[in-house]
C-alpha cells in the first residue's frame, strides 16, 4: 500500500494525496515491538519531493505541521514519527504564543539552551568556542539535554531536525557553518543499520565538504547494528542510552 500508492502515487498514477501516517517511533525500552515505526524504510522511498518525513519534538511544531498540511495549495503525503513518552514530558512544552498564526512550523530547531531562557542551567560558550555540535532528531534530545547538565558540558551544542525530508540543507549548512571548531557529530537513539543515520550522513558530508573545502565527515554516536529494532530488556535499554550519552558528553 505504501509503496504502491502513497510515495509513489503522483509518479505513478499522477494523483496527489495530503494523507499523514500518525507513527509512534521511540525507545521507551519497552522492547522491539514498541520501539521502532523503521523510519529508515520511509526515508529510503524519499526522492523528488514526493513525501515529508518529519519528527515533531515540542506540542506548537505539532501543531504547525498538521497546520501547514491543511493550508498548503498542494498535497504531498506527511508522515509524522511521534515518541508516546512526550506526551507527558515536563520538557517538551511550547509557549502560547508559539501557536499564534504569525509562526510555522521549524525543520530544524536551534538549542532550548540558547533560544529558551531558563530552559535549562547549561549556559552556552561563544560560537567560536564550541567544541562539539550535536545533529539529532527526535526525544533523545531531551536525553542530550539532561546528560549534558549532568556532565556540565558548556561547549556541547545541540540542533534538532524537525524536518528529515525535504531535507533542511539551507538552514542547516547555516547553523553547521556558526561553529567553525567544532566536530559535527550525529547521535541517534536506534541501532545503526536503523533510523536516520544512512539518509543524513551523505547529506551533512556534502555540507562539511562545501564548507570547509575538503572532504569531512560527521561521527556517528549511537547504537550498534541491531537484528532487531530494540533490546528486549529495560535494563539492557538504560544501559545502552547511557553509554550513548556518555559517548556524546565526553
Amino acid at each position: 500500500m505504501i509503496d504502491q500508492f502513497v510515495t509513489s502515487g503522483e509518479m505513478k498514477w499522477l494523483r496527489m494525496s495530503g494523507l499523514v501516517l500518525l507513527l509512534p517511533h521511540g525507545y521507551e525500552g519497552q522492547g522491539p515491538e514498541h520501539s521502532s515505526a523503521r523510519l529508515e524504510r520511509y526515508l529510503q522511498l524519499c526522492a523528488q519531493d514526493n513525501i515529508q518525513v518529519c519528527c515533531p519534538t515540542s506540542p506548537a511544531n505539532y501543531f504547525h505541521v498538521l497546520r501547514r498540511q491543511l493550508l498548503r495549495n498542494f498535497r504531498k503525503p506527511l508522515v509524522l514519527m511521534t515518541p508516546k513518552s512526550l506526551l507527558r514530558h515536563k520538557r517538551c512544552t511550547s509557549f502560547l504564543k508559539d501557536f499564534e498564526s504569525a509562526n510555522s512550523f521549524h525543520r530544524i530547531f536551534r538549542d532550548r539552551a540558547e533560544s529558551v531562557p531558563g530552559a535549562t542551567d547549561v549556559t552556552l560558550a561563544p560560537d567560536g568556542e564550541i567544541e562539539r555540535l550535536i545533529l539529532c532528531s527526535g526525544k533523545v534530545y531531551f536525553d542530550l539535554m539532561e546528560a549534558r547538565e549532568i556532565y556540565k558540558q558548556d561547549k556541547v551544542q545541540i540542533v534538532r531536525l524537525e524536518q528529515l525530508y525535504p531535507f533542511p540543507e539551507e538552514p542547516l549548512m547555516h547553523e553547521i557553518g556558526r561553529f567553525p571548531k567544532a566536530e559535527v557529530t550525529w547521535v541517534q537513539e536506534e541501532p545503526k543499520n536503523q533510523g536516520a543515520w544512512t539518509f543524513v550522513r551523505p547529506r551533512i558530508q556534502d555540507m562539511l565538504t562545501k564548507i570547509s573545502g575538503f572532504c569531512r565527515c560527521p561521527r556517528y554516536i549511537g547504537r550498534p547494528e541491531y537484528a532487531s529494532t530494540a533490546a528486549g530488556l529495560m535494563s539492557r535499554h538504560k544501559a545502552e542510552l547511557k553509554a550513548l550519552l556518555e559517548e556524546a558528553m565526553t
